[in-house]
């Protein structure tokens, strides 16, 4: 079987055939890529010989393709056309020293922010951006080199490393518990405000599934306040508009700090993870690569 290299000797011949063909004029191709009309002739005239078809009907001051030329245009177009985008992203990776990670807004504002002043001192070189969204971005085609991710591995069309177990305690400030008083059981907790998190685009575990966990059964549209954003959930539950579920690696360190306390010691071990992802066909960059791996350097005790 042939190779690539010995059935076109010269691939520099294709960028001269895709001009002429755009333009329909040798004249013109060869003002756009800088060579003399004889080059871009002598040139047509080599490819032709080479692949053993006529690709172009000379005519006065104009070219027109044949079917055969037609034919060959299209895939030559686009595959030019797929090479120069993964030039200009690679290019424009290598220049620019910002990386950008898709993320939910609350994996940003409880995971992130409180980590920026040691991010920043570890990497001081680097410009460190959030895309977020409500629901979860492209990030090949919007050319974002990372992005956090619910789910379980393999992710098709990444590479990918657990940042974090999902696990799920029920949370509620100090204030609401002094005012509605401390749950004995998951039973008695039932009774009390409940937030929940109605995510409509990102499927997670939610109170049914947390009361299952606990051995009580809970109806799945029980009364309570609803908050389509996680970022809302936690500040309701820290300005003591009652009870909701916490993700450990989201809200441990506000547990720490006695902002929120436990409602109840049970805990929902999830059957998915948090990830980080990259894409598995284009290179990331050395400023990205870092970002990964000072990521998973924070995981801490929640990746099994």
């Amino acid at each position: 079987m042939e190779t690539l290299r010995q059935l076109l000797p010269s691939p520099s011949s294709l960028i001269v055939f895709e001009a002429a063909a755009r333009c329909g004029s040798f004249t013109g191709a060869g003002l756009e890529l800088g060579m003399s009309q004889a080059a871009v002739s002598f040139a047509i005239r080599k490819l032709e010989e080479d692949l053993g078809a006529q690709l172009f009907l000379r005519e006065h001051r104009r070219v027109t393709l044949t079917d055969a030329g037609s034919r060959f245009f299209n895939d030559v177009s686009s595959g030019l056309g797929q090479i120069r985008r993964s030039i200009t992203q690679i290019k424009s990776r290598a220049r620019d020293r910002h990386v950008t990670i898709s993320a939910s807004t609350a994996f940003a504002s409880y995971w992130m922010l409180p980590r920026l002043d040691r991010f920043r001192a570890e990497l001081p070189g680097i410009d460190l951006r959030f895309e977020t969204s409500d629901r979860d971005t492209d990030i090949i085609a919007e050319n974002i080199p990372l992005a956090i991710r619910r789910g379980n591995a393999p992710f098709r069309g990444y590479e990918s490393a657990l940042l974090a177990d999902e696990i799920l305690v029920a949370l509620a400030s100090p204030r609401y518990l002094d005012r509605a008083g401390r749950p004995g059981n998951a039973a008695e907790l039932a009774q009390h405000k409940l937030i929940h998190l109605e995510e409509p685009y990102r499927p997670c575990p939610a109170w049914p599934d947390w009361f299952a966990a606990a051995g009580v059964a809970y109806p799945a549209r029980a009364p309570g306040l609803r908050m389509n954003d996680y970022a809302l959930v936690v500040q309701a539950m820290v300005e003591g508009q009652g009870i909701a579920l916490g993700w450990r690696h989201l809200t441990d360190r506000l547990v720490a700090s006695g902002t929120l306390v436990k409602a109840d010691p049970c805990e929902l071990v999830a059957d998915a993870g948090y990830h980080v992802l990259w894409p598995r066909d284009l290179p990331l960059s050395e400023e990205a690569a870092k970002v990964r791996d000072w990521l998973l350097a924070e995981r801490g005790p929640f990746a099994a």
